[in-house]
């Protein structure tokens, strides 16, 4: 889908003389190392453990493709965690079911850092994409957050008991290291460029305000 998909479209834009494409990314494929929040030329984690090692290359490859065209300005847009309607994060979505059922742990410190993006938001991000920038952006909000803040106030949301603390170590044998790591030393990101180079503003700065409250 990241790759062959990718070129498929591209080969359509060229054959309709299209003058820019916009691929869509991830902003969470960094290594887990530097700030908490990380500007889109840090290091992508290309060796991440399986099955996401193999996600990050291939999402890589889309965005060198999508970058490499003659005559078509690419632009791709790391999208954050999104949440609001339709989303994992919505009433009925796949994080509100693991909350409910306490299988939405603070892992150890629970210090990994989070990025999110209302659905508006990203949606506004593709609008000012198709008149605006080249090369790669964050597209995210204006408040990393700790797995140890946004996991409670998740919770309370949606009205599911208080999450459960369960030792890294413990993760790491059930669920891999990458959830392990993830949780404990991820890494959000910075939307920085975006806001100066797509003209992008925020309707939902930042994810306290409410994940399922919004509209």
């Amino acid at each position: 889908m990241r790759v062959e998909a990718t070129r498929t479209l591209l080969a359509a834009a060229k054959d309709v003389s299209a003058r820019r494409f916009v691929y869509q990314s991830l902003a969470f494929m960094y290594v887990p190392e530097g700030p908490s929040a990380l500007a889109e030329d840090a290091t992508l984690a290309l060796h991440a453990p399986e099955p996401f090692g193999t996600a990050v290359r291939a999402t890589v490859e889309g965005e060198r493709l999508a970058l490499s065209v003659d005559g078509i300005a690419g632009v791709a847009l790391r999208y954050g965690q999104l949440y609001g309607p339709g989303t994992y994060f919505d009433l009925d979505g796949d994080f509100a079911r693991q909350a409910r059922r306490r299988m939405l742990p603070i892992v150890g410190s629970g210090a990994g850092v989070f990025s999110f993006v209302h659905v508006d938001d990203a949606a506004g991000a593709a609008v000012a994409a198709l008149e605006h920038g080249h090369g790669i952006y964050n597209i995210v909000d204006d408040d990393p957050a700790a797995a140890r803040d946004w996991i409670p106030a998740f919770c309370r949301d949606i009205g599911a008991p208080a999450p459960m603390p369960v030792p890294g170590w413990l993760v790491e044998v059930m669920a891999g290291r990458f959830a392990a790591v993830t949780m404990q030393r991820g890494r959000g990101a910075s939307n920085a460029k975006a806001k100066r180079e797509l003209g992008w503003t925020l309707r939902h700065p930042t994810w306290r305000d409410g994940f399922v409250t919004r509209l």
